[in-house]
């Protein structure tokens, strides 16, 4: 992992195509590591999720490269590697999953849904609306609440959703638009021997929420894809 954040600090200073062509080398190396460090963590998920068992690094991790056709911001490149294993596709899943995030200084594990749209959204507010004590439950227990004590606060609304309560006791949960959670992880975890088992225990630790969240699809069947 410190080949990656070795890259990922001299991509950020030097983020042109010049720069990158010059050392294609360093990124082959730093991308090669990350894929099979992907590879063995699939071999790991796999036991605690079955259904990723069919799932490859390629199905998981980001190309580097941006799409700046619509955008303000020219540079070429993603300055940080990233990674979403997730059932029924990988980065392309509308399934909650698990996003690592390597870069330098603001490396992060991640789970759950983000964005999802607008029929799946409603559905996931019915579902904690009408069972919002077993999300207690699965916040509270120590594994989860160790690491996890709640969804991420960005993207909320401002007043709860039409259909629902004001004064529903969980309202902030009702209100959200992406239903994320995350904990930072320092550079020097990141390096460290032990990081693939701290992640494995990241997500035995959050696997409850991602399957409440999962049940939706139990619940009401299949949404439209929004990809």
């Amino acid at each position: 992992m410190r080949r990656i954040l070795d890259f990922l600090e001299q991509l950020s200073c030097n983020n042109n195509r010049s720069w990158f062509e010059q050392n294609k080398a360093l990124y082959q190396d730093a991308h090669n590591y990350f894929v099979e460090w992907n590879e063995e963590l699939l071999k790991r998920l796999s036991i605690i999720e079955p259904q990723m068992q069919k799932l490859t690094p390629k199905d998981c991790i980001w190309r580097i490269y941006r799409d700046v056709r619509f955008s303000h911001d020219k540079r070429p490149y993603k300055e940080w590697f990233g990674s979403f294993p997730a059932i029924k596709g990988g980065k392309k899943s509308d399934r909650g999953g698990y996003y690592i995030h390597i870069q330098p200084g603001q490396c992060m594990f991640a789970g759950g849904m983000w964005c999802p749209n607008k029929e799946l959204l409603q559905a996931l507010r019915n579902e904690i609306y009408v069972n919002y004590e077993e999300l207690e439950d699965i916040f509270s227990n120590e594994k989860t609440s160790q690491y996890f004590q709640d969804f991420d606060s960005e993207h909320m609304l401002k007043k709860v959703p039409a259909g629902f309560p004001s004064d529903f006791v969980h309202a902030d949960w009702l209100k959200r638009k992406v239903f994320t959670f995350s904990t930072p992880l320092s550079n020097e975890q990141v390096c460290a021997p032990d990081f693939m088992d701290h992640v494995v225990a990241l997500v035995e630790a959050s696997k409850p929420i991602n399957d409440f969240l999962n049940y939706t699809f139990e619940e009401y069947g299949e949404f439209p894809n929004r990809r």
